[in-house]
């Protein structure tokens, strides 16, 4: 099923809203959830993109936010930094909407590539979407692949 949503520039009152989603969509991962909950700093969302008009939400026709991504341009390339979707309305192409916006900001911007460091649980879905691997980097909880989407291309 998917389901309408609209993507905007997420606005300081959507703060609480971005904060709970990053929370609840990091912890319902079961692989996930010991190591962030042994951490409990890592699951508070600061906010700080926000007023760079970095983060951009997606919002339900009930106006609750559904997903929402963060991103930063970097030399020409887009670095998707967040990419959460309330557990509620994961498989209802919440995340995919928001990847084809970004592609379309990433377009705009004139950048060659999206890049992330993706969780090992999330990998099914940036291979649906296009992204293949190209790196390792170290995180805080061990090694993770680094993808890359060429924008050339990508979602026509």
């Amino acid at each position: 099923m998917v389901t309408s949503v609209t993507i905007r520039v997420a606005v300081p009152g959507d703060l609480d809203a971005v904060q709970e989603v990053f929370r609840r969509a990091s912890l319902s991962n079961v692989g996930d959830r010991a190591a962030l909950l042994a951490n409990p700093e890592v699951l508070l969302w600061s906010g700080d993109s926000l007023a760079d008009g970095r983060t951009r939400v997606a919002v339900g026709d009930d106006g609750a936010v559904a997903g929402f991504a963060t991103t930063l341009l970097i030399d020409g390339v887009v670095e998707l930094v967040d990419l959460f979707v309330e557990p509620r309305r994961m498989r209802q192409g919440v995340a995919r909407r928001l990847v084809e916006d970004l592609l379309s900001l990433a377009r705009v911007w004139g950048a060659g590539s999206v890049q992330v460091t993706a969780n090992p649980h999330a990998m099914a879905f940036y291979t649906s979407v296009g992204f293949i691997p190209d790196a390792v980097a170290q995180t805080r909880f061990g090694p993770a692949l680094r993808m890359r989407l060429d924008v050339a291309g990508a979602g026509h």
